[in-house]
Formats: structure tokens, C-alpha cells, sequence
């Protein structure tokens, strides 16, 4: 007869689990739409990536935010607001015409995505005062971007020191 008691709370238990509805975190990451905010955060970030492969700014910059923050490695001051952020991509374009990222994995958490993959390019327009020295970089690097409710990047970072990219080109390092 005990066990019967005891086996009635903990079926109680069993059956109250199995129908109870999503939790408050999974709830969180869903968007009003129902999509799943993590997998559309990753989705954009990796198009931002696919518009610099195609060299199209407009397409790599399209769910950027007027007032975002690209803030690099940290060993550089912070770029802010988009246009300033178009005018450095566009810089760097330029510069390397070439360059492609290959192998590209993300990862998302909460209100981050990180891309991570092989970078190549080759110096081929002069670029912060320096002539092209028509030597080619190959990093491997992460891009972290910061997304708000609406879907759209806040922030951007990366891993790889440009130290790493300028010293396989041949470019002078600049002064602070």
C-alpha cells in the first residue's frame, strides 16, 4: 500500500513534466514571428560575411545598425556609425580585392554569432598612405557580432590581430 502512495505523487510528477509547455528560456529566444532568434542571428551574420565575399558593401552592411560599433580586435580605436564603417570596408576592398573567407562555421549565443573560418587576400591598391606590395595574407580569424531584438548588427568584433594580415603583406606598421 505504501508504494502505491509513493508511486501515485512521483506519476504525477512524470505526467506534469512531459506536458509542460516550452520553459521561459526557450520562449526567449523565439521572436514574435515564432522564429528562433539564434538561427536568424547566425542566417544574417552569415550573409554579412557572403556581402564581403561578393565585395558588395550594401549587402554586407544591410542589417547594420545606423549606430553600430565596429570595435576590431580592441587594439585600434572603435569605428562608429555606419558610414564610417562603409568607408573603412570599402578601404579595405579596395585594398584587397581579392579577399575571400573560405571554410566559414558559426555559432550563436543569446544575442552573438561568431564566424570563423580561413581569410585570404593580396595587397593590390595602396592602402592607409602605403604603396601595394602585391603580397597575400592567409589568417584564420572570428567575427563576432552583437544583434538586437530586431535582428540587425549592433557590433562587431574580431579575433586576429590586423598585425598578423599587415606583417605577411609587407605593410609598415602605423604609429599610435
Amino acid at each position: 500500500m505504501k508504494r502505491i502512495f509513493l508511486l501515485i505523487p512521483v506519476a504525477c510528477l512524470f505526467f506534469a513534466a512531459c506536458n509542460n509547455p516550452q520553459t521561459t528560456a526557450s520562449n526567449e529566444k523565439m521572436d514574435t514571428a515564432g522564429e528562433n532568434k539564434e538561427e536568424r542571428n547566425k542566417k544574417i551574420a552569415l550573409e554579412s560575411v557572403d556581402g564581403i565575399n561578393a565585395h558588395n558593401i550594401d549587402m554586407a552592411l544591410k542589417n547594420v545598425t545606423p549606430d553600430a560599433v565596429d570595435y576590431g580586435d580592441g587594439s585600434m580605436d572603435a569605428i562608429k556609425g555606419i558610414d564610417s564603417i562603409k568607408a573603412s570596408v570599402s578601404s579595405w576592398l579596395n585594398a584587397f580585392p581579392d579577399v575571400k573567407g573560405e571554410n566559414l562555421k558559426s555559432v550563436a549565443d543569446g544575442d552573438l554569432v561568431m564566424v570563423w573560418g580561413d581569410w585570404s587576400g593580396t595587397w593590390k591598391n595602396d592602402f592607409m598612405g602605403q604603396k601595394a606590395t602585391d603580397k597575400s595574407y592567409k589568417i584564420k580569424d572570428v567575427d563576432i557580432f552583437r544583434f538586437n531584438d530586431e535582428g540587425k548588427i549592433t557590433e562587431h568584433h574580431f579575433v586576429q590581430s590586423p598585425l598578423t594580415s599587415m606583417v605577411q603583406v609587407g605593410m609598415k606598421m602605423p604609429e599610435k
